[in-house]
């Protein structure tokens, strides 16, 4: 994978209003951290990063306010690319899509919050528009449930996606540590 394959990296909805108030999402810490080493690996195969961020009036995501910047543990490069959106799909209303088209990317590495709603979301709206996906297996989180735990959510999440072959694309969960972009 990498810039000879036309990969890009999606990280999702990795604000601080999502991610500092307790109780943090499950393994906020860690996830942050596996996020930045896929970017680390992205960015050293010239593959491009992207920054997604939601942003919602009057809350905690208000477009500019604290809480809708990146979390601080992010690595984030001035080469790296930002797109905005206000719903779970990140392709819907916003420049993703010709962000990728752009740079003729045909398959995304897909990371980031939650699991169940803008992963999920997000993961399914780029099959279904063509783009392999690679779900980063242990770098998207979310919030225990009074259904769930987040790890629960988490591993359905990982089983499931890769089940869905209606769309043509193959969508795939893998270890972080196992992604590579050259």
């Amino acid at each position: 994978m990498g810039a000879a394959n036309k990969t890009a990296l999606l990280i999702i909805d990795v604000q601080r209003g999502l991610f500092d108030a307790e109780p943090r999402p499950f393994e906020a810490d860690a996830v942050v951290q596996r996020i930045n080493a896929l970017a680390d690996r992205a960015r050293a195969a010239a593959a491009p990063v992207i920054f997604i961020q939601h942003e919602r009036e009057a809350s905690a995501l208000q477009h500019g306010s604290e809480g809708w910047q990146l979390e601080r543990g992010l690595k984030v490069l001035p080469q790296d690319l930002i797109s905005r959106k206000t719903t779970p799909d990140s392709f819907l209303r916003t420049d993703l899509q010709a962000l990728l088209q752009d740079r003729q990317i045909q398959h995304v590495v897909i990371c980031g919050y939650a699991c169940e709603f803008c992963v999920d979301t997000s993961t399914r709206r780029a099959a279904a528009l063509g783009f392999e996906v690679t779900l980063a297996a242990d770098a998207h989180t979310t919030h225990d449930k009074a259904h769930a735990t987040a790890l629960q959510i988490r591993a359905h999440h990982n089983a499931t996606l890769p089940g869905i072959t209606s769309f043509g694309p193959n969508i795939r969960a893998t270890l972080s540590e196992d992604i590579r972009f050259d």
